[in-house]
């Protein structure tokens, strides 16, 4: 276990109204473990039930169709959390989870994080939001894919993607650059359906590729595409 797992579990976003104390006796109750990037954290279905936080690295929340399609949900980063579902409900876990890069975690036992939450209610409002936010998330997509076509899948995802990534007020920077399969998988096409759109997008001067970097220079419009066929 990390000498400084306290500082670090300072940086979990859930964790941060939590005195001193208190985090001290969670650090000392969690399991600490590295993982190498494309490692397997979580099988989908596995009866395991902690809670993970991750404190260095990026993970990707995962399922895998019938015939082995890579499904992505999210890619989560430093101070993030997951497996509360399985924590909560007691049932298997419902999707897997991969390290995207070399990734320290610390799994906290399910009785311990329900525990926590009766003692800090400020924290159970914190898992509350963000499994409504969960819930929206899902519903938006759940929506996308039964009603837009495939080129406006992937507008609305790298729309979602500008939301949280804006610069001035409307330009957003994404970086690293979003890789094509991993959209594809987000959105369910193939890798040569999000490179014409992408090709389409740049001809009309929304986004542009440079090394490092994703440039989408009018994320109104780009709002207005997903909008005029969403019927919004």
């Amino acid at each position: 276990m990390p000498k400084t797992g306290s500082s670090r579990l300072r940086g979990i976003e859930l964790l941060s109204d939590i005195g001193e104390k208190d985090l001290e006796a969670l650090e000392k109750s969690c399991r600490w473990k590295q993982y190498a990037a494309h490692e397997q954290i979580i099988d989908r279905q596995s009866d395991t039930r902690d809670v993970i936080f991750v404190v260095r690295g990026k993970v990707r929340i995962v399922n895998f169709s019938l015939s082995g399609r890579e499904i992505t949900f999210d890619d989560l980063g430093e101070g993030s959390f997951f497996g509360e579902l399985a924590a909560l409900d007691g049932q298997l876990r419902s999707a897997g989870v991969m390290a995207l890069t070399d990734t320290l975690v610390a799994s906290l036992p399910p009785d311990l994080f329900v525990e926590t939450l009766g003692r800090h209610p400020d924290l159970a409002l914190k898992v509350m939001i963000h499994l409504a936010h969960v819930v929206r998330m899902a519903t938006d997509r759940i929506m996308d894919l039964s009603t837009l076509a495939a080129n406006n899948r992937i507008h609305a995802d790298l729309l979602r993607q500008a939301r949280v990534n804006m610069k001035e007020e409307n330009t957003a920077i994404i970086s690293p650059i979003p890789v094509h399969g991993d959209i594809a998988s987000r959105v369910s096409t193939t890798r040569e359906t999000v490179a014409r759109v992408m090709n389409d997008l740049a001809r009309q001067g929304i986004v542009k590729r440079t090394k490092d970097s994703l440039i989408l220079f009018d994320v109104d419009r780009l709002q207005e595409i997903v909008e005029e066929v969403r019927g919004a």
